[in-house]
């Protein structure tokens, strides 16, 4: 046991090392996205999937340094890593409006005029659309017509079409005229 200590002490600490600095990089990420979303009044469902994002990062960055800590070759790791995004990239070709959604969903939580509980008018001149914003996903806004009417529209659509705001904060309004 001695031993088995002594050939992995080094690769012992710097795994302990690397992990919590991750761990220290994940909390400021997360206070960071957390500060965004509260300073730009974005809904808590938004901000945990920031999160979701953000370890997803995390565990990959984990995966590639304790590879080489632990003595990978560089060469070797470059060939895996190489080889999984490969597979990931002919997945995600076959299916990039998932991943333009998804990019698009990114970019709404840094950059997004509209909240939940706005309504806003999409200026499209196939079918314009004027709703309420129910629910903001990773991949589609819940929109609700006066009509009732719940509509999924994708996310790299909305960042593609005018759209402009008819009444701000629906839900905050009737809460005022109920008083």
């Amino acid at each position: 046991m001695k031993i088995l200590e002594l050939t992995y002490t080094y690769q012992l600490f710097y795994t302990i090392l690397t992990l919590i600095v991750l761990l220290v990089i994940n909390i400021i990420l997360k206070k960071t996205a957390k500060r965004i979303g509260d300073k730009g009044e974005i809904h808590i469902t938004r901000i945990r999937l920031m999160f979701r994002y953000i370890n997803i990062l995390i565990v990959f960055i984990a995966i590639f340094l304790l590879a080489i800590v632990w003595g990978m070759d560089l060469g070797d790791l470059a060939l895996i890593f190489s080889s999984v995004f490969a597979v990931i990239g002919v997945a995600l070709f076959a299916i990039w409006s998932i991943l333009s959604n998804i990019t698009s969903g990114i970019i709404m939580f840094f950059n997004f005029p509209y909240k939940i509980g706005d309504k806003i008018r999409i200026h499209d001149k196939d079918m314009p659309i004027e709703a309420l914003i129910e629910d903001i996903k990773a991949f589609h806004l819940h929109l609700r017509t006066d009509d009732g009417e719940l509509i999924t529209y994708p996310n790299n659509l909305i960042l593609q079409k005018a759209v402009s705001l008819v009444q701000k904060d629906v839900f905050l309004d009737e809460g005022k005229n109920a008083l």
